[in-house]
């Protein structure tokens, strides 16, 4: 029964059976990506939205996403495809080809490259890196926003052809993590091996009672500043939504004070969603 290297779930799946991302499957013995051309989301986007703010600032980016995700956030506001099914009437399929012609179509009006966004895109990981490499042929830029839940050996083989990266650094406990499906250490070493082989940006939302202690925020400002105090971190502010409706607006006093807190180690903080 094959495995899927791809992240830390490692999924063992039978012939015919999808991984835990909805994404990966045994396909006659091969761990085949479903989600792999297969366009839910399309649009030119402020590099800004992505965000970030220190990479090519003003400038436009081809925007494009899939179905599928390795976490599961009680929060995503992505959740309709990051959950939806292979066959969903919405989704387009689109050759890696088609996808870097559109990008150089789109050059005119400021665009500078392709960011894979919107689901998690690392689950599409084949699909990503023939795309990224195509787009850097012809001097593109691509940019990776993820939640940086990935294995050592196929972070590296792409990170090659990656010239940016937003990584969701979605709390700093594992407790917090384990909510999530997730692994708090991948991402730590994803982002660790990420920051020296391309630029990052990372984004913390914070959720009241869940992920907005002080302390917290001192562990994860003082860690991210042991990498590189430089490295940029926006703090988002929540709005409820999927399965935390029920949850509180973040407050801003709250966002001001965690900010206040990462600047003692941090050179640039941001606040988002305010």
């Amino acid at each position: 029964m094959p495995t899927c290297d791809l992240c830390f779930h490692n999924c063992n799946l039978k012939e015919g059976q999808t991984g835990f991302c909805h994404a990966r499957k045994n396909v006659n013995g091969v761990i085949t990506s479903i989600d792999a051309n297969w366009i839910t989301s399309l649009a030119l986007d402020p590099i800004e939205k992505k965000p970030l703010l220190h990479f090519y600032p003003g400038s436009k980016i081809l925007s494009i996403g899939s179905f599928g995700c390795n976490l599961r956030c009680p929060f995503c506001q992505n959740h309709t495809i990051a959950s939806m099914s292979f066959h969903n009437k919405h989704a387009k399929y689109m050759r890696s080809e088609e996808i870097v012609n559109l990008a150089l179509d789109f050059v005119p009006q400021g665009n500078i490259g392709l960011a894979f966004t919107y689901n998690e895109p690392l689950i599409a990981y084949e699909f990503v890196l023939e795309t990224a490499k195509l787009a850097k042929q012809y001097n593109l830029k691509t940019v990776l926003v993820t939640n940086g839940t990935i294995n050592e050996k196929p972070l590296l083989e792409l990170l090659p052809y990656i010239d940016a990266m937003n990584i969701d650094l979605k709390g700093f406990t594992q407790e917090f993590y384990t909510k999530l499906s997730g692994n708090l250490e991948q991402v730590k070493h994803t982002i660790e091996l990420s920051h020296s082989r391309t630029h990052v940006e990372l984004t913390s939302l914070i959720i009241p009672n869940e992920n907005d202690s002080a302390e917290d925020m001192e562990k994860e400002a003082r860690w991210i500043a042991s990498i590189d105090p430089e490295m940029p971190l926006h703090l988002s502010r929540f709005f409820p939504n999927h399965l935390w409706m029920d949850k509180q607006i973040t407050p801003l006093d709250t966002l001001i004070k965690l900010e206040r807190i990462a600047k003692q180690y941090l050179k640039h903080v941001h606040l988002g969603n305010v």
